[in-house]
């Protein structure tokens, strides 16, 4: 059996639970008034995250490529490197 409570403790309790889901059902009926708006604004997001991405990877990829050719002259790396430059290359 659960402890009782104060009065006082019951109603700020239930204040409390009341005006939370006051406010979760503001946000709800809110957004679903606007959902063409948030889907337009969830696709110019994804959109936007996509193409910075993309862009991310290839500057990582870039400076890595660029990094590794600084051990070119290494003599066991070198030979790796160079074949992987002339594969990069080829494939141009």
């Amino acid at each position: 059996m659960a402890p009782k409570q104060s009065l006082p403790k019951k109603v700020a309790d239930n204040t409390s639970k009341g005006a939370l889901s006051a406010t979760l059902e503001e946000l709800f009926q809110d957004m679903y008034a606007h959902r063409w708006k948030i889907y337009k604004m969830n696709l110019v997001r994804g959109i936007l995250f996509g193409f910075g991405s993309v862009i991310g990877g290839t500057i990582v990829v870039a400076l890595l490529l660029w990094a590794l050719s600084l051990f070119n002259h290494v003599p066991l790396l070198g030979d790796v490197f160079d074949d992987a430059k002339h594969s990069l290359q080829k494939a141009e």
